[in-house]
């Protein structure tokens, strides 16, 4: 199978579809991988070691699109990419096609694109082994961003997260007990911060309890999300329905009596978001001020760790893109369970 591995043209996603490692296994057993000029540079790999790996280095974005049977990418195509595709070719990215505009959607039709949507490759018990990587990069980001944030140079509310003695810590609540939630969870209390968790599933919260002695735990309903956010410094959402957009959780009204110059940080973003107010950002200006409330709300945190979330992507993702390569698209998606679930269009 031919493997194209394009730069990726988002404002600030350094990231790469596939390492120099990657591309090494798929060139052993035999696939051609066209990678395209300084695709890998975010990340700190540069064109030699992926010419020592096997690839060919292809200099125009539309030689790796127009060869390519399946496309790796990190992030969704923009609408001049979805123009490059090669019509009935696949590509595998994290797509969140649940958030995507129409016209996008009506190219891929028109193309006969098949995509593999990496969020939404899901084993028998419900968990997502290629998001969880980036959730945990997400999660552990949230802590870090938001102390910056608190910061008065960068218009919070002058606040330490905490473990100064005498005085109370920062109040973090936190929406979702999944990955990107447990992740921010400890991270936070890691800081000093007082953390609150919220979610609707028992079983979550009680891993919480049990694994991060001292955080809060509530079950998440309309009252408690409105009480919590009331007294809160900083309010992370991080909810996920696997392909499906984002529920709407804190509403305008809620974020209208929080505390001025508190901050939010909408990990769901990517799905749409998980605040009435949120609104995608990027990191050359990440945020914004609605109801006296700092917004963050970058789709693609983890762009800017590049090579860390290359790394851990590759390791999580591997094993499926090389059956999709050894296999073909097609019986891939009929013999890999797992894969099922992330066939968005085929």
């Amino acid at each position: 199978m031919i493997i194209g591995i394009p730069k990726e043209r988002r404002p600030n996603e350094y990231r790469v579809g596939l390492s120099p490692a990657g591309v090494k296994m798929l060139t052993e057993r035999g696939h051609t991988c066209f990678v395209e000029d300084q695709a890998g540079m975010g990340a700190a790999f540069k064109n030699v070691e992926y010419e020592k790996a096997g690839a060919k280095i292809a200099f125009s974005a539309d030689e790796v699109f127009g060869r390519a049977d399946l496309l790796l990418k990190m992030a969704r195509p923009l609408q001049k990419e979805l123009e490059w595709l090669r019509s009935d070719s696949a590509v595998a990215a994290f797509l969140h096609l649940a958030s995507a505009h129409e016209e996008k959607l009506n190219i891929l039709r028109e193309k006969n694109i098949h995509t593999i949507a990496y969020e939404q490759i899901q084993k028998e018990d419900e968990t997502h082994p290629v998001l969880r990587p980036l959730s945990q990069i997400g999660g552990a980001m949230a802590a870090q961003t938001a102390a910056r944030l608190l910061q008065n140079k960068f218009g919070g509310r002058g606040i330490l997260l905490g473990m100064i003695p005498g005085v109370p810590p920062a109040e973090v609540i936190i929406l979702g007990a999944g990955v990107a939630g447990t992740y921010a969870a400890r991270a936070f209390q890691g800081l000093g911060a007082h953390v609150t968790v919220l979610d609707n599933d028992m079983d979550a919260l009680q891993c919480i309890a049990e694994d991060l002695r001292g955080v809060v735990t509530m079950v998440s309903t309309p009252y408690n999300i409105g009480r919590a956010t009331a007294y809160a410094d900083v309010v992370i959402g991080a909810v996920l329905v696997s392909g499906e957009r984002s529920p709407i959780l804190v509403t305008r009204e809620m974020i209208r009596i929080m505390k001025a110059r508190s901050v939010i940080l909408d990990l769901s973003i990517d799905q749409g978001g998980c605040f009435e107010t949120s609104r995608p950002t990027t990191h050359d200006n990440p945020v914004y001020v609605e109801e006296e409330v700092t917004h963050y709300c970058v789709p693609n945190m983890s762009g800017v760790v590049a090579r860390t979330a290359t790394h851990a992507f590759v390791n999580a993702a591997m094993p499926y893109i090389l059956e999709l390569a050894d296999q073909g698209i097609e019986d891939a998606l009929k013999n890999i369970s797992d894969l099922k679930a992330a066939a968005n269009r085929y």
